[in-house]
């Protein structure tokens, strides 16, 4: 073997014991045998140490067996507190069967009237909760909740006196429903404020305060609260009526389904009035309403007009003398002026005079009738309008409401009603007014007609 083959398995040797003797390689061999020796010390100090470490397992060794050993013991007592706790188990089954049987023989039919009391107590709870009359009986059906949990959860009997108080308590709510009664009680107004009010209540249908506002009943709070939109008509009059009352018999409107605002109560109090039924009209709504104004005032001024001068007309007739403030007079005015007039041409002068008077007396009764025929028509334009923005919002929202869908075709149907409100009136005024015209133009072709014979006859005389 030559120089550089020992040398070369002398560095891979160092290689291997790198980890061992890092702290011995760390100098730097100068020749072979200072390696040799820092190889030699390597393997002494790892002997040691491996010494080292072999006592220290041999010692954990024996301590785990120790551990093992301890373990073992506590299972072996907890398997026998298990047996002894399953024995106790066992035996404290069959003592709590017995007892229970021994329970329902005591009880007897007692059981099933139980059973009764708990289903009653329960309906008899639910009811209480949602009645007007806990408004002023308030917390009656916490007793009977204690009582539903203490025969449910538990083997102790009711008393005499709980079960009476059931008695009594179903006994007052069927009495207490059939009074009118005033009590005092705190009161929500819609803006939040709470007062001390006297309250009516009737029966379990509504309660209303002393101005004769209706309440509704709040079960999550227990209070009355005042409705934030009263119902229109006389209901509010009847209710402060009852609410001033000592005896006797008084109109009231009652809502038959429920306490707490009550569908129809609800129904009433939502419906709108005619204020709101107009506005729902919209823009198209108040020019109807505008034109069937214009409509009105101009037929009552023609009225009182062609009144006065009816009036004018009746005592010209009862005159032998023309009078040139009215028509009747004006066109008799025409024969006084004209006494030697041939007959042809006293009736075209005569006839000139009704066809100058006649736009006067007929004067209003066109656009009368051209309003009578368009308001129908802006009703109509209305309520096309209102079905295009009905259907536009059940394209964007969905038909899912039915309700949303019937408003928004009811409001649109307004403009119709007010367009035939306003066609109807006008129609009638238009037939009054042009009435009273036509027979005043009637009068001036009678005496007319009158005077051109008279006239025709004196000249053949002649």
């Amino acid at each position: 073997m030559s120089i550089k083959s020992v040398k070369a398995a002398a560095i891979g040797l160092a290689g291997v014991l790198a980890l061992s003797t890092a702290s011995v390689m760390a100098q730097e061999a100068k020749t072979l045998d200072q390696l040799l020796g820092f190889v030699k010390q390597g393997q002494v100090t790892e002997a040691r140490e491996n010494a080292a470490r072999e006592q220290r397992f041999a010692k954990d060794k024996a301590n785990q067996a120790a551990e093992l050993q301890r373990a073992e013991a506590e299972r072996t007592q907890q398997e026998e507190l298990s047996s002894q706790l399953e024995d106790a188990y066992e035996a404290n089954e069959l003592l709590v069967a017995a007892k229970q049987q021994q329970l329902k023989e005591k009880l007897g039919t007692l059981a099933e009237l139980f059973g009764h009391l708990t289903s009653t107590a329960g309906d008899l709870s639910t009811n209480m909760e949602f009645s007007l009359i806990s408004a002023q009986y308030p917390d009656r059906e916490v007793f009977l909740q204690d009582l539903i949990k203490k025969m449910s959860t538990s083997d102790t009997l009711p008393s005499i006196e709980e079960i009476e108080r059931v008695w009594y308590e179903l006994n007052r709510e069927m009495v207490e429903s059939g009074k009118v009664v005033s009590f005092t009680t705190e009161v929500a107004s819609p803006n939040g404020d709470k007062s001390q009010q006297k309250v009516v209540r009737i029966g379990t249908f509504n309660a209303v305060t002393e101005q004769g506002k209706y309440l509704q009943f709040v079960p999550e709070k227990g209070t009355l609260e005042e409705l934030a939109r009263q119902p229109s008509g006389p209901y509010i009059g009847w209710a402060s009526e009852l609410a001033a009352a000592t005896s006797g018999l008084h109109r009231f409107g009652i809502d038959p389904t429920g306490p707490s605002g009550g569908s129809f109560l609800a129904a009433l109090i939502n419906s709108p009035n005619l204020e709101e039924r107009w506005h729902q009209g919209g823009y198209i709504g108040y020019a109807i309403t505008a034109v069937g104004a214009f409509a009105f005032l101009l037929a009552i001024w023609r009225l009182i007009v062609l009144t006065g001068v009816s009036a004018k007309v009746n005592s010209q007739l009862k005159s032998d003398k023309a009078n040139v403030n009215n028509p009747l007079g004006r066109v008799l005015k025409i024969h006084e002026d004209n006494p030697s007039m041939d007959s042809e041409t006293l009736e075209l002068k005569l006839s000139e005079g009704i066809l100058r008077e006649t736009p006067k007396l007929e004067s209003g009764l066109t656009l009368l009738k051209i309003i009578a025929a368009i308001a129908p028509l802006m009703g109509l334009l209305g309520t096309v309008t209102g079905m295009i923005i009905t259907f536009q919002a059940i394209t964007i929202f969905g038909a899912g409401d039915p309700k949303a869908m019937a408003g928004g075709i009811s409001g649109a149907l307004i403009t119709t009603v007010l367009g035939l409100l306003v066609a109807i009136p006008t129609v009638l005024l238009h037939t009054i007014v042009n009435g009273r015209a036509q027979r005043i133009i009637h009068i001036l072709n009678e005496q007319t007609t009158g005077i051109i014979a008279e006239h025709t006859e004196s000249s053949s005389r002649n």
